[in-house]
């Protein structure tokens, strides 16, 4: 509390602890998340672009249906065909329907946006190295149980 005080900062306690926790996680993910959009910004993309090209780098040279992609996204985007709109146009992806059943459409990403990704790989690495390279292999591994475990419910 004196860190906040100090910051000039007072904020009412919250009603529980659970409540405190929600909180501070939407504060650190919000923190972490302006982070790497800051790296992928520099290659004229947003981090849902970026996830969605990792995505579909990652679903091989068949691409994914984008309902597909849309359930493997880490946020969800309500506009997802204007998303895949903007990266089509910028070259990154490219979409077809599928000649079994016209109302599938797959995406697949291109050579260049392979291009891209692979330039970001480091610059991602480095800010997330930033980000929590201070906690430690034992305290990361914590965080990422505790996290998992907030995530399913007993």
């Amino acid at each position: 509390m004196a860190r906040k005080e100090a910051a000039g900062k007072r904020r009412k306690a919250s009603p529980s602890l659970e409540q405190d926790a929600y909180l501070s996680l939407l504060r650190t993910a919000d923190a972490l998340a302006r982070g790497a959009e800051e790296v992928v910004k520099s290659f004229g993309l947003s981090g849902t672009q970026y996830n969605i090209l990792r995505i579909l780098r990652g679903a091989g040279p068949g691409g994914l249906c984008c309902h597909e992609a849309a359930e493997r996204m880490l946020t969800h985007d309500p506009d997802l065909t204007r998303l895949l709109d903007r990266l089509e146009r910028r070259g990154l992806i490219v979409r077809a329907r599928a000649s079994s059943d016209r109302r599938v459409i797959t995406a697949q990403i291109t050579p260049e946006g392979l291009r891209i990704v692979a330039k970001l790989e480091k610059p991602i690495e480095d800010c997330h190295r930033r980000q929590f390279g201070h906690l430690g292999p034992r305290r990361l591994a914590q965080l990422i149980e505790l996290l998992n475990s907030a995530r399913t419910r007993p």
